[in-house]
C-alpha cells in the first residue's frame, strides 16, 4: 500500500509523459477499425483452402467469397496476416468464424512486426499469450490488449479450431495512427544536445526514448560534469544499465555513484521503451512498462552537467576515463529530454549531426531469420550426400541446460551435436569398423539466454569444434577413418525410429544463421515448402522469454529458469515459499513467548513479507512482560575525548540494524526505555550561560533532544532536577555544579517516539581538568500492539471494512481467530470477476478461494480437532504466480500449483471486508493480528467506530493456558495472559523456574499456619509472595512434594507439626535411607515407611512426592513406580490443627517425638531443598520471596539455589528388583534392628575408613565455605541468642534474634556440597 519515495514524481511529469506515449488513453480515443478499410491485397495467408476462401475475405461481419478465410489442410504452419500500411498503435482485436459454416478458430496467438519479418509474439503475464476465440461461426469475441502494441503487420496464428469443421476466421484490429521520428545509428554517429548555458544545475529530469538493436553492448545516452556528476544509459550484455552520480565529496566520505540494471535479451531487434524520471534523489526507471523506484546514493540533489548530453554514444570530447565503451548500433525514436523533442530537432537540423557518415531517418530491416523450437519441434534440411566432409554451423539461445541441436545419419554411423549441462557436446559414432565412437565438448554456461555460435567441421581424419568464433579455444580430435555424409540434417529434434537414437531428444529455444556444407540455409524457402520440412516450429520468430527479469523471487531470492518455468532459491534469505515471499521468523519476542519459547537470542521479522528484513534481538521472558533488547556499539563508561570541530565531541552509536528495523520495534511496542548516564568532573551537562545546553543527544529522525535520562521532552533537566535533589539546588543537573569531584546524571529515556539514541554531542570537555564518561544502555521495549490487535464480532451481520487489497502478483494473509461457531467468512475482497475469500467452511475446515481470471481456485485444510473450540488458531494464506498455499496452526498445509499459462494478476476494486460481506455467512468470534502483505490492519481502531464489533478480545487462556506449568493458573489480560504461580512452589513467567535454597548446618525455615502473626499480615503475604496462607485446619488428605540433595545424614528434611501431637516428618536416617513418619493419633508409635535399600544422602538430587487420602498413602521417589501404603485401622485419619512447617531443623514447643529430636535434629540438614510444597503452601518460596510481614521465619544462612531441583536420572527398575515393591512399612519402629545374614566384616571396616575420610574432607569444605561467607549481620551458630532468658524456644528464636528473618546478601554465590 506504500507508494514509495518516487511516486510523487509522476504527478510532476504527467504532462510530459502524455507526449511520450501515444498509447495513453487520456490523450485521445484510440479505437478506430484499422483492418476493415484495407484493400483485399492487404490480407495475406500461409495458404488458402480453395477459391473464395482467400485472406482478403477475412473481414469482420463480411460475407464476401466463402464468408471468410480457411487455410489448406496440408498447411503445417497456418497464419493470417494483415498489413496496416504503416505503423499503428493497436489496442484490441476481434474474431469471428467463417460465415454460415462450421468453421471457426477457438484459440490463437498474435504476432506483430514492423517489417513483415522477425515476428514478435504478444506477451501477457510473462507468457506467450493464447487468446480464446470462437465457439461458433457468427459470434464476435473481442479482446482488449493489456498493453498496446506498435506494429505495421499483424499475424493471427490458429492453435485450435472447430471439431466439426476446419479453421475459419474473420478479424478486426482496433487502434489508431502512430508516427515518430526514427534515427539509425551505425556505431560512429553521436547526437550531442547542447544546453542553453554552459553548465546546467538540474533538480528534475525526464528522459524518454525507444530503441531497437541486434547488438548487446552500446551507450544510449551519456552526460558528464566537471564536478564528477554524470548520467549514463547503456546496454551491457543485452541488459540496460542506468548509472547516476549527483556528486561525491573530495574526501570520499560521500559516494554518490548509483547503478541500476533492468531488462534482458534486449538485442532482439524489437522496440523497447525507456523512461527516466528523476526528482532530486528519487528516480523512476521504466523499461517496457516495468518501473523500478530507487533513491540515489549520497546527499546531493542536483545533477550538474557541462555543455551537453549525448545520445548514441560518447562525444569526441569525452574524458579518457570513459573509454572502452562502444557506441550504440541500431535505431532510436521519440527521444525527448526535459520536454525537448530531440529527434524532431535533428530532422529540422537544429542539432549537430556531423559525426554521422550517412544520417538516415529509417530503420534497416534485419537479415536474420530465427527459428523457434518447442519440445516437439524439428527442422529438416538437405545437405550433400556421400560427401567426405561434414560442415555444420548455427547460432542458438536457450535457458535449458540440455537439448539436441543437430542430428544426421552418416552412410555408416551418426553425428550428433547437443547441449549437455550448458556445454556443447559432439558425438560421432562410425560403425564401419568395430563401432568407433568419438566424443568432444567445448564451452560452459551456454544456457544463459544469449546468442552463441557453434561450428563443427569433420573432414579427412579429424574433427574440429569451435564455440562463439573463438579459434584459440577450438577443440580438435582425430577420426580414425573417413566419414561419408548421409545428406539429411535434423535440427532441434529427431523423432524417427532408428537403431542409434540421439542422446538428447529435443531442444527448446531459438536458432538462426544455420549453415549446412558452408551454405546458409534458405529458411524462407523452407517456409514456402520448397526445400526441407518442419514440424511445430515458428519461423522468423524467436519467442525467448526471460522469466527472471524482472525477477519474481522476493527478498533477495536467487532466480533460475528453464524454458518453461523459473524457480527461486531462498537459502540464506530468511524467507520461504515458491517466490521467497513468506518469512520463516516470528514477528516479535511476544510471539515467540506464546509459542512456549524461553529467553534467548532470536531472529524477528515484524512486517513478515514486507520490505523490512529479519534481524536478531535478545528476548527476555523472565518476567510477565517480554522485553526486547537491542544493544548498541558504545561501551559502558566511554571516556569522552577532546572536542572535535566546533568545540564539540561527537559519539556515534550503531545498533547493527537499519533505522527501519529499529522503528518497527518501537512503533509496535507498548513501552520503551533506554538508560543514559553522564559521569563528570568539571564537565557541565545542560546548563550554559546563554541557555543552549552543552550536551544533547540525537534520536529517531535525527532530531536533537535537550533533556536527559529521568526527565521528559520539553524539560531541560536531569533526573535530580525533577526530584529536586541536585548537588547544587539552584541547578537542574548534578554535573552542572561544575565540581572537581566525580558526579553523575543518569536515568531512563522513556519517550519511545524519540528512541533510540543514535548520537550524543558533548560540549564541555575542552577545559583543563574537564573529564567525562558516557554510558548509553541498550534499547529495551516490551509489548507488541500489532500481535494483540484484535476485534470481537458479536453479530452475523457485523463487519469491518478497509481499502481494497493490493496484491496483484504476490499476496499473503495471516491472522489468528477463535470462535464457537461452525462457519463464517473471515474476509473477502471482490473485483469485476476476480475475488479473494477466506472462510470457516465447517467446524474443522478452513477454505481459501480466489479467482484471477483463470477460474475459481479453492484450497481447504481439515483439522483433526474442531476449530470452534474457542481457542486461538492461526491461518496463513499465500498466493503468487507459482502456487497458492493455505496453512493452519503452523502444521496443516495444502498447496495448489498455478497453471503454466494464464492470468496472474489479482485485480480487486471493492473494499476489503473483514467479518462478512456480499450476503455471505458472517463470522462470530475474535480475529487478531490480521496482516496482509506485511501490513497490520488496525482492527481495534476500526472496531471503535463500527456497530456490532468491539475492540480487543478476552479469553487468551483457553489457547495459551497450557504454557503455565506446575499448577500455575492462567490469568486473562487485555493484551495477553500471565501465569499466576502463587499456589505453586515455582516461579517465572511460566511457573517453571525452580525455587530452592542451600541450607548450612543449623539453618531452618519455619512457616506458621496459626493466627499468631495476624490475619491482615497473612492477607498481605498472599499479594507479595503469591502463596496462599490458610488458617489452622483439620485435614483428611494432604500432599507433600519437594526435591533435595545432600551428603550428610542424619537430618530432618520436612516436619509438619500441629497443636495436638499429630505430625508428619520426612527424615534421613544415619545410613542415608529415607523414612516417612506419620503420627495422627490412635497408635502407640508413629506409622513409619522406610526405604531401606537406597542411600539418599549421595549428593545427587532426589524428588519426593507423598500424598494421603484418608488411610491410603502414595509415595513416589524420583522416577520409580508409585508405592502405596495403608494406615492401620487403629490409626486416626484426621490431621488435627495443623500448625507449623519446619524445613531443615525443628525448633518446636510442646511435646515432640523424642526420637526425632535426639537422633535427627542435630546438627541439622546441610544441603539443598527446592520445590517444597505442602498442599497449596510453598514455605521455601515464601521465605525467599517475601518481606518481613510474611508468616515465615528463617534462622541461619539460606542461600537461594536450585541445586536440589533436577532428579537423578536412572534407568527404571523392574518390579522384581525394585526395593519399593516389597512391603517396607515397619511397625513398631526399631532402628537398632540389624540384619545378621551374611555381612562381610572386612568390607564393613573398609567402608567405615572410607566414610571417615570423606566425612573429614566434607568438614574441611564446610569450614572453608563458612569462612568465605562470613559477613556482618549473619549468624553461624545453631542456637538463638538469649535462649536462656526466653520463656520458650520459639520466643528465643523470634524475640531475641533480630537477624532471624534475614537472608544472606545477593552477592553471595551458590555453593554445592
Amino acid at each position: 500500500m506504500h507508494l514509495g519515495p518516487g511516486r510523487p514524481l509522476l504527478l510532476l511529469v504527467v504532462c510530459v509523459i502524455s507526449n511520450i506515449d501515444a498509447a495513453s488513453p487520456a490523450s485521445r480515443k484510440c479505437e478506430e477499425s484499422l483492418s476493415t478499410p484495407l484493400a483485399y491485397s492487404s490480407f495475406t495467408s500461409s495458404s488458402v483452402y480453395a477459391s473464395g476462401y482467400g485472406a482478403g475475405y477475412a473481414k469482420l461481419n463480411r460475407r464476401g467469397g466463402a464468408g471468410g478465410w480457411s487455410p489448406s489442410d496440408m498447411d503445417h504452419y497456418q497464419w493470417l496476416q494483415v498489413d496496416l500500411s504503416s505503423r499503428k498503435q493497436v489496442v484490441a482485436m476481434a474474431t469471428q468464424g467463417r460465415y454460415g459454416s462450421s468453421d471457426w478458430t477457438s484459440q490463437y496467438r498474435l504476432l506483430y512486426s514492423d517489417t513483415g519479418k522477425n515476428w514478435r509474439p504478444y506477451l501477457q503475464d510473462g507468457n506467450i499469450w493464447t487468446f480464446p476465440g470462437n465457439s461458433n461461426s457468427e459470434g464476435v469475441v473481442r479482446h482488449e490488449l493489456q498493453h498496446a502494441i506498435l506494429a505495421r503487420y499483424i499475424r493471427f496464428v490458429p492453435l485450435d479450431w472447430s471439431r466439426e469443421g476446419r479453421i475459419g476466421l474473420r478479424v478486426e484490429v482496433y487502434g489508431c495512427s502512430y508516427w515518430a521520428d526514427v534515427i539509425s545509428f551505425d556505431g560512429h554517429g553521436v547526437i550531442p544536445y547542447r544546453f542553453r548555458s554552459k553548465k546546467m544545475k538540474i533538480v528534475k529530469d525526464v528522459i524518454s526514448l525507444k530503441f531497437r538493436t541486434t547488438v548487446r553492448d552500446g551507450v544510449l545516452l551519456n552526460g558528464e560534469g566537471q564536478q564528477g556528476d554524470y548520467i549514463s544509459l547503456e546496454l551491457h550484455r543485452a541488459r540496460l544499465q542506468l548509472s547516476i552520480n549527483l556528486g561525491s565529496n573530495q574526501y570520499g566520505s560521500i559516494q554518490g555513484h548509483t547503478s541500476v540494471t533492468s531488462g534482458s535479451l534486449l538485442d532482439d531487434d524489437h522496440w523497447h521503451l525507456v523512461v527516466i524520471e528523476r526528482y532530486r534523489r528519487n528516480v523512476n526507471f521504466t523499461l517496457d512498462h516495468h518501473t523500478q523506484q530507487f533513491r540515489t546514493n549520497g546527499e546531493f540533489d542536483h545533477l550538474d552537467l557541462d555543455y551537453e548530453i549525448s545520445f548514441g554514444g560518447l562525444p569526441a570530447s569525452a574524458k579518457p576515463s570513459s573509454g572502452g565503451r562502444d557506441n550504440f548500433v541500431g535505431c532510436m525514436e521519440g527521444i525527448t529530454y526535459n520536454g525537448d523533442n530531440i529527434t524532431n530537432l535533428i530532422r529540422r537540423k537544429k542539432v549537430d549531426t556531423s559525426s554521422f557518415r550517412n544520417l538516415t531517418f529509417s530503420c534497416a530491416e534485419s537479415h536474420s531469420f530465427p527459428v523457434f523450437f518447442n519440445s516437439s519441434s524439428f527442422l529438416q534440411l538437405p545437405g550433400q550426400g556421400d560427401g567426405d566432409t561434414l560442415s555444420v554451423s548455427l547460432s542458438f539461445r536457450t535457458w535449458n541446460p540440455s537439448g539436441l541441436l543437430m542430428y544426421t545419419a552418416l552412410a555408416d554411423g551418426v553425428v550428433e551435436v547437443g547441449l549437455t549441462d550448458g556445454k556443447v557436446t559432439v558425438y560421432i559414432n562410425v560403425t564401419q569398423r568395430k563401432n568407433t565412437r568419438i566424443d568432444i565438448s567445448s564451452g560452459s554456461g551456454l544456457n544463459d539466454g544469449q546468442w552463441h555460435s557453434v561450428h563443427l567441421n569433420a573432414l579427412e581424419n579429424y574433427a574440429m569444434l569451435t564455440i562463439d568464433g573463438d579459434e584459440a579455444s577450438t577443440v580438435r580430435t582425430a577420426i580414425p577413418i573417413q566419414i561419408r555424409t548421409g545428406g539429411t540434417y535434423y535440427f532441434g529434434g529427431y523423432f524417427l525410429r532408428t537403431n542409434t537414437p540421439p542422446l538428447q531428444r529435443s531442444f527448446q529455444g531459438c536458432m538462426q544463421m544455420i549453415h549446412v556444407d558452408d551454405q546458409l540455409a534458405d529458411l524462407r524457402a523452407v517456409e514456402q515448402g520448397i526445400i526441407g520440412t518442419f514440424e511445430n516450429v515458428s519461423l522468423d520468430m524467436c519467442a525467448i522469454i526471460d522469466r527472471c527479469v524482472p525477477s519474481h523471487c522476493e527478498h533477495g531470492g536467487r532466480c533460475s529458469q528453464t524454458w518453461d518455468t523459473f524457480s527461486c532459491n531462498c537459502n540464506g534469505t530468511g524467507y520461504t515459499g515458491a517466490t521467497c515471499h513468506t518469512s520463516v521468523y516470528q514477528q516479535s519476542c511476544e510471539e515467540y513467548k506464546h509459542l512456549g519459547r524461553s529467553s534467548g537470542s532470536y531472529w524477528i521479522d515484524p512486517d513478515g513479507s514486507g520490505p523490512i528484513g529479519p534481524f536478531r534481538v535478545n528476548c527476555d521472558m523472565t518476567e510477565d512482560k517480554v522485553w526486547t533488547t537491542v544493544k548498541n556499539s558504545l561501551s559502558p563508561q566511554t571516556s569522552v575525548s577532546a572536542a572535535e570541530l566546533g568545540g564539540k565531541a561527537v559519539l556515534q552509536l550503531s545498533y547493527n540494524m537499519t533505522a527501519e528495523q529499529l522503528l518497527s520495534i518501537t512503533s509496535s511496542a507498548d513501552y520503551c526505555e533506554q538508560h543514559i548516564a553522564y559521569t563528570c568532573r568539571m564537565s557541565r551537562l545542560l546548563s550554559t550561560p546563554d541557555g543552549v545546553p552543552f550536551t544533547w543527544w540525537v534520536g529517531r529522525a535525527n532530531d536533537k533532544h535537550f533533556y536527559w535520562g529521568g526527565s521528559g521532552p520539553g524539560i531541560q533537566k536531569c533526573a535530580c532536577g525533577i526530584e529536586r535533589n541536585c548537588t547544587n539546588p539552584k541547578l537542574y543537573c548534578n554535573c552542572d555544579a561544575d565540581q572537581r569531584q566525580w558526579r553523575e546524571d543518569a536515568g531512563l529515556l522513556v519517550y519511545k517516539d524519540h528512541l533510540p539514541v543514535s548520537q550524543v554531542v558533548v560540549g564541555d570537555t575542552s577545559r583543563a581538568g574537564s573529564e567525562a564518561k558516557l554510558t548509553v544502555g541498550p534499547l529495551r521495549c516490551h509489548g507488541d500492539y500489532n500481535y494483540w490487535n484484535a476485534a470481537s464480532f458479536s453479530s452475523p451481520a457485523s463487519y469491518l471494512h478497509f481499502p481494497s487489497f493490493r496484491g496483484e502478483t504476490s499476496a499473503d494473509i495471516s491472522f489468528y481467530f477463535k470462535t464457537s461457531s461452525t462457519y463464517g467468512v473471515f474476509l473477502e475482497n471482490l473485483g469485476t470477476t476476480d475475488f479473494i475469500r477466506i472462510e470457516l467452511r465447517a467446524a474443522s475446515v478452513i477454505a481459501f478461494s480466489f479467482d484471477v481470471g483463470n477460474g475459481v481456485v479453492e484450497l481447504s485444510v481439515r483439522s483433526p480437532v474442531p476449530l470452534n473450540d474457542d481457542q486461538w488458531h492461526r491461518v496463513e494464506a499465500e498466493r503468487n504466480i507459482k502456487e497458492a498455499a493455505l496453512q493452519l496452526d503452523g502444521q496443516y498445509r495444502e498447496t495448489s500449483p498455478a497453471p503454466p499459462q494464464g492470468h496472474t494478476r489479482l485485480q480487486l476494486f471493492s473494499q476489503l471486508y473483514v467479518g462478512a460481506s456480499g450476503g455471505q455467512r458472517g463470522f462470530l468470534g475474535c480475529i487478531r493480528a490480521l496482516k496482509m502483505n506485511g501490513v497490520i490492519l488496525n482492527l481495534e481502531e476500526r472496531a471503535k467506530v463500527t456497530p456490532g464489533v468491539k475492540p480487543g478480545c478476552q479469553g487468551h487462556c483457553t489457547s495459551y493456558g497450557m504454557h503455565c506449568r506446575n499448577g500455575g493458573k492462567c490469568v486473562e489480560q487485555y493484551n495477553g495472559y500471565s501465569c499466576d504461580c502463587s499456589l505453586t512452589a515455582y516461579d517465572g513467567p511460566f511457573c517453571n523456574d525452580d525455587v530452592g535454597g542451600y541450607f548450612e548446618s543449623g539453618t531452618l525455615v519455619r512457616y506458621d499456619f496459626s493466627s499468631e502473626i495476624g490475619l491482615p499480615a497473612l492477607r498481605d503475604v498472599k499479594g507479595q509472595s503469591g502463596a496462599a496462607v490458610p488458617n489452622e485446619a483439620n485435614w483428611t488428605q494432604e500432599e507433600l512434594v519437594f526435591s533435595f540433595s545432600t551428603s550428610n545424614a542424619p537430618s530432618i528434611l520436612v516436619y509438619v507439626s500441629s497443636k495436638t501431637q499429630d505430625y508428619l516428618a520426612v527424615v534421613l536416617r544415619h545410613n542415608g535411607t529415607l523414612q516417612i513418619r506419620y503420627s495422627l493419633g490412635g497408635l502407640n508409635e508413629p506409622f513409619t515407611i522406610d526405604v531401606d535399600h537406597r542411600n539418599m544422602a549421595n549428593g545427587q538430587p532426589h524428588h519426593v512426592n507423598i500424598s494421603r487420602n484418608l488411610r491410603n498413602i502414595r509415595l513416589q521417589l524420583d522416577h520409580y513406580p508409585v508405592s502405596t501404603y495403608t494406615l492401620p485401622e487403629a490409626s486416626d485419619i484426621q490431621f488435627n490443627l495443623v500448625k507449623t512447617i519446619f524445613l531443615g531443623k525443628v525448633f518446636e514447643t510442646g511435646q515432640i517425638d523424642s526420637i526425632l529430636i535426639e537422633r535427627y535434629n542435630t546438627p541439622g540438614f546441610v544441603g539443598c531443598l527446592s520445590r517444597v510444597q505442602f498442599n497449596n503452601v510453598a514455605p521455601l518460596k515464601v521465605a525467599l520471596r517475601s518481606g518481613s510481614t510474611s508468616p515465615v521465619t528463617t534462622h541461619g544462612i539460606l542461600v537461594p539455589s536450585n541445586c536440589g531441583a533436577s532428579p537423578l536420572t536412572i534407568s527404571p527398575m523392574a518390579s522384581a528388583s525394585d526395593p519399593w515393591d516389597r512391603d517396607a512399612a515397619v511397625f513398631p519402629f526399631n532402628e537398632e534392628k540389624v540384619s545378621q545374614d551374611g555381612v562381610d566384616r572386612n568390607s564393613a571396616i573398609i567402608g567405615g575408613i572410607i566414610a571417615v575420610v570423606i566425612f573429614t574432607i566434607l568438614c574441611i569444605l564446610v569450614f572453608v565455605i563458612r569462612h568465605m561467607f562470613r559477613h556482618k549481620g549473619s549468624y553461624h551458630t545453631n542456637e538463638a541468642k538469649g535462649a536462656e532468658s526466653a520463656d520458650c524456644a520459639d520466643a528465643a528464636i523470634i524475640v531475641n534474634d533480630p537477624a532471624f528473618t534475614e537472608t544472606i546478601d545477593e552477592s553471595k554465590k551458590e555453593w554445592f556440597i
